[in-house]
């Protein structure tokens, strides 16, 4: 599987994308490199360059960072202190065929693709890369919870909210490490998968009651689910991990009043497994390219 004569350009990121530039590399895609101007290592057929030399009119692909672009229409680089304008004006000068791929969007980037009419790739919403990404999630929220508390996981009261593809991995985890877990969820089938984990699944309308006797919750629910009324049935001593998207789904505010730790955690496979997340992120890349020059290939 090889990417010879496809030229992608990787604009920005972080450590992450290191993984996806040695892996197009290796694969012999042709890369222009924006936002990595204090990245002392050069990789062959890779050019540094500043946007503005960008040949757009040549470009099969645009690889974004994870979160895509910032409201305003920047593109964030840990590798360079220079501001990066990713514009409409430059999208119009691609081929038709030309793919954007990035994490996640916002109305910035969901507005620019639709008034240029390109195709574009969330990877954070495809399965593969959201079940991957969940090991470094739970081995994150491992290491918080242990940072965070002076007790141990092993015996501890944890309650896991959602059943999704990372409540799932994170549920199984703590179970592993001997706490008792019990799951909330809301669909019949998700209650049915709980109780085959050998987990106490109980459905999210009795959250109020379930939180009584609990030493962590952690909330993978992207809408508020943690409000005040649930928090204040918290015992006191309490951990809350929230690893929803911003801005998570727990009453931070109240959470605060009360005197109940809670934190914020999405992101976690970036902070903790750069390497790792890296590679999945450039693994399901190579094979979307790949896909799309054997597209090109064909109309030839």
């Amino acid at each position: 599987m090889m990417l010879t004569g496809m030229h992608v350009a990787i604009i920005g990121g972080d450590a992450r994308q290191l993984e996806v530039i040695r892996k197009l590399v290796e694969l012999d895609a042709k890369l222009s490199l924006v936002g990595f101007d204090q990245l002392a290592h050069h990789f062959t057929r890779a050019v540094k360059l500043p946007i503005d030399e960008v040949d757009f009119a040549d470009l099969d692909a645009i690889i974004l960072p994870v979160h895509g672009t910032t409201l305003d229409g920047n593109v964030n680089s840990v590798f360079s202190q220079e501001p990066i304008p990713f514009t409409e004006e430059m999208v119009q000068k691609t081929m038709k065929r030309c793919t954007i791929y990035s994490g996640i969007s916002n109305s910035y980037l969901d507005d620019l693709v639709r008034k240029t009419g390109r195709k574009h790739v969330q990877l954070f919403e495809r399965d593969d890369v959201a079940i991957y990404n969940s090991i470094p999630t739970a081995e994150g929220t491992i290491m918080m919870v242990i940072q965070h508390t002076d007790f141990t996981i092993h015996g501890s009261h944890v309650a896991v909210l959602g059943l999704g593809r990372v409540g799932m991995t994170v549920a199984r985890t703590f179970a592993a490490l001997g706490a008792k877990v019990k799951v909330g969820a809301r669909r019949s089938e998700h209650l049915a998968r709980i109780t085959e984990m050998g987990l106490v699944p109980f459905h999210l309308n009795d959250l109020e009651k379930e939180v009584r006797d609990i030493d962590i919750c952690i909330n993978t629910i992207p809408h508020l689910i943690v409000t005040a009324s649930v928090i204040a049935k918290m015992p006191a001593h309490t951990l809350i991990i929230d690893l929803a998207s911003k801005p998570g789904g727990t009453d931070f505010r109240y959470a605060e009043k009360r005197g109940v730790k809670a934190i914020l955690a999405p992101g976690l496979p970036g902070v903790v497994a750069p390497k790792t997340a890296g590679q999945i992120i450039a693994n399901v890349l190579a094979q979307l390219l790949y896909q799309d020059l054997q597209k090109r290939e064909e109309n030839k």
